[in-house]
């Protein structure tokens, strides 16, 4: 599987030019990957306390990018500022919004994974419901999960837990550069205690509130060699060429999944 890493700047709370600028990016993909993967919250930035920026799932967001998708036949994945649809049959709408990590695949129905845990130093809990279940996507015969930035600290949610769960690990970030110690240190402890594959992807620039981004996005094979990576603040697109059978073998002549702790997650 071939998987595109775009480190970009987003305007803040600008969806007209992300979305512009995120087709620019994603057609000049057109037959060199499968999947293009953007930084959390694309089309607005981390705008946490700015719902008049939500859109539902049929909303100006998930619609342009369906049609980017299908256009140039790439699956695309990031997250946005979702409000849900009132549950049918209930007098009371849902209150709260939600981060809606996504893949959108050509000409068929989206997948999602909200957003698990909720970065409370930012005000997000105040404004966003946490996901209570955690989805495994499939694409071209590749088992995915995906996590929403503040995801990647916590490992009990991202575990592999039967070893075969999932083949890859996708992260989509807005992950400031005052703490990108740990992002560096995070992605590398999730690939390698998953035995997995992984791409993170973060921003780069600044934001309405004052913090910097300074992006390194990388891809990790298991054995924790880096497929492809990102310098300080650089911007671009870079491909991620994932041998999917190769890990398979891998794991067959490792099996550390065998030895894994079982437990059940509330």
């Amino acid at each position: 599987m071939k998987v595109a890493l775009l480190q970009y700047p987003i305007a803040w709370a600008d969806k007209e030019t992300n979305l512009r600028l995120a087709e620019q990016r994603i057609a000049a993909l057109a037959g060199k990957a499968d999947v293009a993967v953007l930084p959390e919250m694309f089309a607005t930035g981390f705008c946490t306390d700015h719902p008049e920026l939500a859109e539902t799932m049929d909303g100006e967001i998930m619609t342009t990018l369906q049609r980017i998708a299908d256009q140039y036949e790439i699956a695309i994945v990031s997250s946005f500022i979702c409000r849900p649809q009132p549950i049918a049959n209930s007098p009371l709408p849902i209150a709260k919004l939600v981060n809606r990590g996504f893949m959108i695949k050509p000409n068929a129905p989206i997948e999602i994974q909200d957003k698990r845990h909720l970065y409370a130093h930012g005000g997000e809990d105040k404004f966003f419901e946490r996901a209570n279940e955690r989805t495994i996507f499939e694409y071209k015969g590749v088992k995915i999960l995906l996590l929403v930035c503040y995801d990647l600290r916590f490992p009990v949610w991202a575990r592999n837990r039967s070893g075969h769960d999932y083949d890859l690990i996708l992260v989509v970030a807005n992950w400031p550069d005052i703490r990108i110690q740990y992002w560096d240190a995070l992605i590398a402890a999730r690939a390698t205690e998953n035995q997995c594959y992984i791409a993170a992807v973060n921003c780069v620039g600044d934001d309405g509130m004052g913090l910097h981004y300074n992006g390194h996005s990388v891809a990790y094979d298991t054995r924790l060699q880096s497929i492809v990576s990102f310098a300080d603040d650089e911007e671009g697109t870079k491909i991620a060429h994932f041998d999917i059978a190769k890990l398979h073998q891998f794991r067959e002549v490792l099996p550390l999944w065998k030895d894994v702790d079982n437990f059940t997650l509330q």
